[in-house]
């Protein structure tokens, strides 16, 4: 067996039980094999770590990061340990410090956003100001800009005086112009969103992510908060990815821990405390709110399992 062979398989065997492996999709002409690139690694380490996340269920982009990441970690530790796992910003290329260095960094928000309410439209939004929610997301889906428009000055008018919190999904421009607090962005709105305008408005920046590259490509941008997900499976998006589970939600809150951090995808009242554990600020619920018989209770009790 070569050496590679065996780290990786040291590194699976491993982390086997630690709800870090997801099952391997199937794969076809349209969906080929995960590639490793052996002529691009710099070390066998490199090449094992990458080998192994592939294993474990990581799409090709996160292997690709996790591999180096593997190799950076053995270095700087001073050798081999498959018990552990790279965790840390330094292992990742990241700066915990970006932040106070980028003049283009995003304007902060708190560390712990709270329950995080991603609503349908502003009638929704007036209900959890009522509720007192610390966070609201209005994700209204429209091309009717005169709609948009409507939904999201009604919504800034919502939380005009109070303690809650409001991002806009998307609809930067239209956020800009009624000063909200914030914007939520997917990776797909990165090349066609005017960031500098963001920016220069002073809205807060929340980004989706849906594994390493991502959460790496998103640091980039030294974003307000950082979302991770999706969690747990979920029918109200296509996700580009498989949801990530427990395990993996502990590791990305591990390495982005100088981020406020946002839980999404899937959580509900018996998953909160254990994604809470995770360490992140804010858990992002939907579903667990707006199907619920009375959301303004509702909203006061999944405090209560966040804080327990």
């Amino acid at each position: 067996m070569s050496l590679i062979r065996d780290l990786a398989d040291q590194i699976v065997a491993a982390h086997r039980k630690d709800d870090l492996c997801i099952p391997i999709p199937k794969y076809s002409i349209h969906s080929p094999t995960p590639q490793v690139d052996n002529k691009a690694a710099n070390d066998h380490y490199e090449l094992a770590g990458a080998v192994a996340a592939i294993e474990m269920g990581f799409i090709e982009k996160d292997a690709r990061i996790l591999g180096k990441a593997w190799s950076r970690m053995t270095i700087q530790d001073g050798g081999f340990d498959a018990l552990k796992w790279p965790s840390r910003p330094e292992h990742f290329d990241l700066l915990p410090w970006m932040r106070n260095m980028n003049p283009k960094a995003f304007a902060e928000c708190p560390k712990r956003l709270g329950l995080y309410g991603v609503m349908p439209d502003a009638d929704w939004v007036k209900r959890m100001v009522d509720a007192e929610i610390p966070t609201v997301q209005l994700r209204f889906k429209s091309e009717d800009r005169r709609k948009v428009v409507k939904q999201i000055r009604e919504s800034v008018k919502a939380v005009q005086d109070s303690k809650t919190l409001l991002f806009i999904n998307d609809h930067w421009r239209e956020a800009v112009d009624e000063e909200a607090y914030g914007v939520h962005l997917g990776q797909e709105d990165l090349a066609i969103a005017n960031l500098d305008a963001i920016r220069e408005a002073g809205l807060r920046l929340g980004l989706s992510t849906h594994g390493y590259a991502e959460m790496v490509y998103a640091d980039q941008y030294c974003p307000s908060y950082i979302a991770m997900g999706a969690v747990f499976p979920t029918n109200l998006k296509r996700m580009p990815t498989a949801p990530q589970g427990l395990g993996r939600l502990y590791q990305y809150a591990k390495l982005l821990s100088n981020y406020p951090l946002v839980a999404i995808g899937g959580i509900d009242q018996d998953s909160i405390p254990a994604v809470a554990k995770s360490g992140v600020g804010s858990l992002a619920v939907v579903r667990a709110i707006t199907e619920a018989v009375d959301p303004k209770a509702t909203v006061k009790h999944l405090q209560t399992l966040m804080r327990t």
